[in-house]
């Protein structure tokens, strides 16, 4: 099992940005080994912002109907607990200046026992989980 994080998502969608030939790749590699993924609702939401900013809001919107549409990609909710676990590593890494998403994220991981991040985001390998490659 694989936790999707937003780099992927947008290198998969815009062919300009700089992790686009990895991205496409590895989302290869995935559909090959039939592996479940997961994201969030957070990682969806910072994703669908970065699309309609860089591309246009009626092309995200396509690609969120993709995405929920998605048979291979699992969007998982954080309840208050997450959240409140999320703010105690929000502030726990604060030195790192981690994202709050990302504290969301590491809280669903951690709960869920999911320890391999598909991300370019090197907090996600500070945070002890290992990078998808």
């Amino acid at each position: 099992m694989i936790f999707v994080d937003t780099g992927p998502l947008l290198a998969r969608y815009l062919v300009r940005d700089q992790f686009h030939a990895r991205a496409t790749r590895l989302w290869a590699k995935i559909a090959k080994s039939q592996r479940r993924c997961y994201t969030s609702n957070f990682v969806l939401d910072e994703t669908l912002i970065l699309l309609g900013r860089r591309a246009s809001h009626a092309f995200a919107a396509d690609r969120a109907r993709q995405i929920y549409q998605s048979s291979v990609l699992r969007i998982v909710r954080p309840e208050l607990q997450h959240e409140e676990a999320a703010i105690a590593l929000f502030e726990k890494f604060s030195d790192q200046e981690v994202s709050f998403t990302d504290c969301i994220s590491f809280a669903l991981m951690k709960e869920r026992k999911l320890r391999v991040a598909f991300s370019f985001d090197r907090h996600f390998r500070e945070a002890g989980f290992e990078l998808f490659n």
